[in-house]
């Protein structure tokens, strides 16, 4: 018997770490996928709808839009309902605005710190830019068809106001069908993309 025990502590210890094996590589085939399946898109315009799930007040808060990407580094994220307003960047500045607040304000990503984390992850999320999420996130996958991944905050710092990421690629892998951001205290954001438009050309005023 005590040469058995050894032989079963190592069968335990050796099957864990085999499925996360089996796991891992999964992952990376999926990936290496939708790296393949994005790598085309060029443009994109979709609109989406937005879910706010307050867990306090026990209410969804509704809002529309429309989302425009131009690769590199383009984008227009504007809200249509219930207010309008939202964002456009080109490059490392943009402009924002509001229906209440008058003319557009310009911005600057190397002056607020907060449209430049905002930015990075429309981009990220637009161009299926796996390596900067990674990055950012450690990456577990929950689905493979359509492909849905887990993404949970790297830094410990960003895991105050974030639990984690749950998102949802459209049927082919080319793109993000829904985005879910969880926070730690039970809020939740859902924001689906629809009738979303691949490699058309876009309006050079949009941006």
């Amino acid at each position: 018997m005590k040469y058995l025990l050894p032989l079963w502590l190592l069968l335990f210890v050796s099957l864990p770490l085999a499925a996360w094996a089996e796991e891992d590589a999964e992952l990376e085939r999926v990936l290496a996928g939708l790296k393949v399946s994005a790598a085309g898109i060029e443009t994109l315009a979709s609109d989406f709808t937005q879910e706010k799930h307050l867990e306090i007040f026990r209410e969804t808060l509704v809002s529309q839009g429309r989302f425009y990407f131009a690769r590199p580094d383009k984008l227009r994220w504007e809200t249509t309902a219930p207010v309008a307003s939202g964002f456009l960047l080109n490059g490392s500045g943009g402009k924002r605005w509001h229906q209440r607040a008058g003319a557009p304000v310009p911005f600057d990503l190397g002056r607020e710190p907060g449209m430049k984390l905002i930015a990075e992850q429309l981009l990220a999320w637009a161009r299926v830019d796996l390596d900067w999420l990674r990055s950012q996130y450690e990456l577990a996958l929950v689905e493979t068809q359509p492909v849905s991944l887990r993404l949970v905050p790297r830094q410990v710092g960003a895991r105050d106001f974030l639990d984690h990421l749950l998102i949802r690629f459209d049927d082919g892998g080319r793109h993000v069908a829904s985005v879910a951001v969880h926070e730690p205290g039970g809020d939740r954001t859902l924001i689906r993309f629809s009738a979303t438009v691949l490699n058309q050309p876009l309006d050079p005023a949009l941006f």
